[in-house]
């Protein structure tokens, strides 16, 4: 049974109506419980969700935002209204499983230092293959890119219970997040500037400084479409990921580390922008230079906020951060696997 403590299960919708079918009736069911509620936070939708939710789905609650503040803010301005021990943050894109709550409930009961759990990530469209976005838990390398258990860049893996072991990850997804309730809000949530993608990186790095710990629980699965939102591959999508990555090192690195790799992210979205070029990929290429050009607008913001951060370090010292480049292992020495790199983790 689930420890005292209310859990609330937010959904953050946009236009998701299509969704439901498939995905809202699986958290319902597994989902109840007297301490548990079900709340969809509408972020201004303009199709019919909030007509279809009134009538069709009664047993969720619904809290309509009236604006689309994007995933960040949206979450941010619902769950201050909110009140709860443990938030659930859901895509609207997710199918869970049966038990997928107590495994999280019972690490935060045990731990008070664990601040977020991620559950093991599975496709929706192939269930046999970990999903893109958080697979068996996410890390990233020492030039702040993300990979995965089960997914290096692109290339995702079978799921053979070979990621199965619970443990410290470095950050956990947004598409399925379980966080404590007042760490959440004393964090000051969600960096709204993101608007979407990497947010939750930026979060579980800053609760990592503070000497919280992210896990990863695999005994809870859920099953993710992905791009419900953005495609993979949107040129929106391409322009949040690389601005968005750009804030979150600004804000987050050591200072012994600083200067190198923002120095050396520099060369590197170079690259990348060249091979945007070599491709033909000429709108990815344009969202990567708005993107530096996002960022450069507003340095003087992002400065404030990592002088303000430094504040709170308690550690830097993070073994889930892979020491090496998960690039050049990538696409230099063919390793396409987790398995593979020489990753040493507690």
């Amino acid at each position: 049974m689930i420890q005292p403590g209310k859990v609330a299960i937010v959904i953050l919708n946009w236009n998701g109506e299509k969704l439901f079918p498939d995905f809202l009736p699986s958290i319902i069911e597994h989902s109840k419980g007297e301490n548990t509620e079900v709340i969809v936070a509408d972020n201004g939708s303009t199709d019919n969700s909030l007509e279809v939710l009134k009538k069709d789905y009664p047993e969720v609650t619904l809290l309509d935002l009236k604006t689309n503040y994007g995933f960040a803010k949206g979450y941010n301005v619902a769950l201050n209204q909110i009140e709860a021990d443990y938030f659930v943050l859901v895509n609207s894109d997710v199918k869970v499983t049966k038990n997928w709550i107590q495994p999280c409930i019972q690490l935060f009961e045990n731990d008070a230092k664990v601040a977020a759990i991620q559950p093991k990530v599975l496709s929706y469209k192939e269930p046999g293959l970990f999903e893109y976005a958080g697979a068996g838990g996410g890390f990233i390398d020492k030039f702040g890119y993300p990979f995965c258990r089960g997914r290096i860049l692109d290339r995702v893996e079978k799921d053979e219970k070979q990621y199965n072991n619970p443990g410290e990850i470095f950050w956990a997804t947004g598409a399925c997040m379980f966080v404590r309730a007042d760490v959440f809000k004393a964090s000051s949530g969600l960096d709204a500037d993101f608007w979407a993608h990497m947010e939750e990186i930026d979060l579980c790095w800053r609760l990592k400084n503070q000497g919280f710990k992210i896990i990863y629980e695999p005994q809870s699965v859920i099953y993710h479409l992905g791009g419900g939102s953005l495609e993979y591959g949107n040129p929106r999508k391409v322009y949040l990921n690389f601005r968005n990555n750009l804030y979150m090192l600004y804000k987050n690195l050591p200072q012994d580390k600083f200067k190198r790799t923002m120095f050396i992210r520099m060369i590197l979205d170079g690259v990348a922008a060249a091979k945007f070029l070599l491709g033909f990929q000429w709108k990815a290429f344009n969202a990567l230079f708005k993107a530096h050009i996002s960022f450069y607008q507003n340095l003087s913001a992002v400065r404030k906020k990592r002088n303000a951060l430094k504040q709170l370090v308690t550690t830097n010292d993070h073994p889930e951060i892979y020491r090496k480049s998960i690039m050049w292992k990538f696409f230099i020495q063919k390793k396409t696997k987790f398995s593979e790199l020489d990753f040493k983790l507690k």
